[in-house]
């Protein structure tokens, strides 16, 4: 199920430049169901499944935003720098773990106490820049010895939780959404063409492995599987953003106002038509804010004709993100049916 597997993703571990554990899981779910699988030198994961000239690639960011240690003063106190966009009223507080060389380390992220803040200190309130981690260490020798030091990987501690209406909250659903959408479809698919589910690296900090892996692929086409923001809660004006959570994938037009990725047009009927033909409930987005790996694969070789399936994900870069399970199911339907047949350019 989407729902066990979305699971296992998220509370699994993986910051950008350190996303072994999530590879690790879908090399074991596809080793079955694909004729190749294989990691780059940039540490993309690569599965292929073979059929005829006609190649497209299905992306899907593997990373989640975190933190890395930069340094451990001589109490004991660590100072980290932000991997990705978090926002610092989302961070400040939270539990952590720090990936050290000889296992797992709890800690917590402090700062100075609000009950000691001035007026203008509260309104302005914690900085990233200005939090610190605390394991309970009372020297930098202590944390040392717990195998922490300078480049430790540090991820949020939260785990995946059930809320109503088969919605789910959890970490990382940016992007293990995605993946475990891309994993299913590969499961699930028969198709004539050549298809390569390509688990990227280091999308939350420049779209790195998109950029590689796209370039020695050189795909006729290309997917990114990703999440993106609905405006169906207060806080937010739907008029900005007319996406909802529950009302099916998002096939993108545009994002970023085009800085971003402007979408074949070719690509985003192709996906239209798909889901006319299979009664399969779906969103356009043309968005203003982020981008995706598509970014970076449709400015490959020459152009690569390419657009993004997104589900909708409120609370994006935080450790609650909120996603609709059957959202995911009809994106993992939509795929499966577009991939029976090659778009028309």
């Amino acid at each position: 199920m989407v729902r066990d597997l979305l699971t296992r993703l998220s509370n699994a571990h993986g910051i950008s430049g350190s996303e072994g554990s999530i590879t690790g899981i879908v090399r074991k779910e596809l080793k079955n169901y694909v004729d190749e699988i294989r990691e780059d030198r940039m540490g993309n994961l690569i599965a292929v499944k073979k059929g005829n000239n006609f190649k497209v690639m299905l992306a899907a960011h593997a990373d989640e935003i975190g933190l890395m240690v930069k340094s451990v003063d001589e109490k004991g106190f660590i100072r980290f720098v932000a991997l990705g966009g978090w926002y610092a009223p989302t961070l400040y507080n939270q539990r952590v773990i720090l990936h050290g060389s000889r296992g797992r380390v709890f800690g917590v992220l402090g700062g100075k106490p609000p009950h000691k803040m001035d007026e203008e200190e509260r309104k302005k309130g914690v900085k990233v820049d200005e939090m610190f981690i605390d394991v309970g260490a009372c020297s930098r020798e202590e944390v040392e010895q717990m195998g922490v030091g300078v480049g430790t990987p540090v991820s949020v501690d939260r785990e995946v939780a059930p809320l109503a209406n088969g919605r789910l909250t959890g970490k990382a659903f940016d992007n293990r959404v995605g993946v475990a959408m891309l994993v299913k479809t590969m499961q699930e698919v028969k198709s004539p063409l050549t298809i390569y589910a390509v688990f990227t690296v280091q999308e939350e900090v420049g779209l790195k492995g998109a950029k590689t892996s796209s370039y020695s692929l050189q795909p006729d086409c290309a997917i990114a599987t990703d999440v993106t923001i609905p405006g169906d809660h207060p806080g937010i004006d739907q008029k900005d953003v007319p996406v909802e959570m529950g009302k099916g994938p998002i096939i993108t037009i545009v994002d970023a106002s085009g800085r971003g990725l402007i979408a074949s047009r070719a690509m985003v009927k192709w996906l239209c038509d798909t889901a006319k033909a299979h009664d399969i409930p779906v969103q356009l987005e043309v968005g203003s804010g982020g981008t995706t790996d598509a970014t970076a694969i449709h400015l490959e070789r020459g152009g690569i004709p390419s657009t993004t399936l997104s589900i909708a994900s409120r609370y994006i870069h935080s450790p609650v993100e909120v996603v609709d399970v059957k959202d995911i199911e009809e994106g993992v339907r939509l795929l499966v049916h577009a991939l029976e047949r090659k778009p028309k350019f």
